[in-house]
C-alpha cells in the first residue's frame, strides 16, 4: 500500500506501519495470486510433471532474492516495531552464502531431474523480478521494509514462472 499509495517516503513508511490491507495491498496480493494460477496452469499444460518442478524451483529461488535486499540495502522501517530488523541486523555475507547454497542445490536437482537451459531462464526471471524491486525500494524509500522483503519475494516467484514459460513455449510463440 505504501508503494502505491504514499507520494512522500514519510507518508510511504507511515502507510506501512499500518496494519490493515489497503487497496492496493488488496489488488497486489489477487494479482499476485491470479498471475500464479494462471502461470501454473499455462506449466501444467506444457507438462505436469513442469509445474511440480517449476513449483519447488520457484519457492526456493524466490526466498532467496528478498535476501539480496536485506544484505545490500538499509532497514528503513520503524526499528522499534519491525519485524524485518532483526534479520537486517543478522544477515552477513555467510547467512547469503547459505541461501545461494540452498538455491544452487535445488537448481542442481531441477537440472538432473530436467536438464536444460530453461532453468536459467527461469532464475533470470526471478533475479529481474528483484532488480525491479530493488529499484523500486531503492527509488521510493532509500532502503527496504518487511511489507518490501514480501512484495519481492512475491514478484521473483512470478518472475521464475514467466521465464520458465518463456523458454518452454507457451509464452514464446
Amino acid at each position: 500500500d505504501g508503494l502505491g499509495g504514499g507520494l512522500t517516503r514519510e507518508r510511504a513508511l507511515e502507510i506501512m506501519k499500518d496494519s490493515r490491507i489497503g487497496t492496493y495491498g488488496a489488488i497486489a496480493l489477487v494479482l499476485a495470486l491470479l498471475s500464479k494460477i494462471a502461470l501454473l496452469a499455462m506449466l501444467a499444460q506444457v507438462s505436469p510433471w513442469m509445474a511440480v518442478l517449476g513449483l519447488f524451483g520457484a519457492h526456493v529461488v524466490s526466498r532467496l532474492m528478498p535476501m539480496f535486499l536485506i544484505r545490500f540495502l538499509s532497514h528503513v522501517g520503524d526499528t522499534a516495531k519491525s519485524k524485518s530488523k532483526p534479520l537486517a541486523d543478522a544477515i552477513e555475507d555467510a547467512a547469503l552464502m547459505a541461501g545461494v547454497v540452498w538455491a544452487a542445490l535445488a537448481l542442481w536437482l531441477l537440472l538432473w531431474v530436467s536438464p536444460g537451459l530453461h532453468w536459467l531462464w527461469a532464475l533470470a526471471g526471478s533475479a529481474l523480478g528483484m532488480g525491479w524491486m530493488w529499484r523500486l525500494l531503492w527509488r521510493r524509500l532509500q532502503g527496504f521494509t518487511g511489507d518490501g522483503l514480501g512484495a519481492t519475494q512475491q514478484l521473483s516467484e512470478v518472475g521464475f514462472y514467466i521465464g520458465l514459460l518463456l523458454a518452454l513455449g507457451p509464452l514464446s510463440a
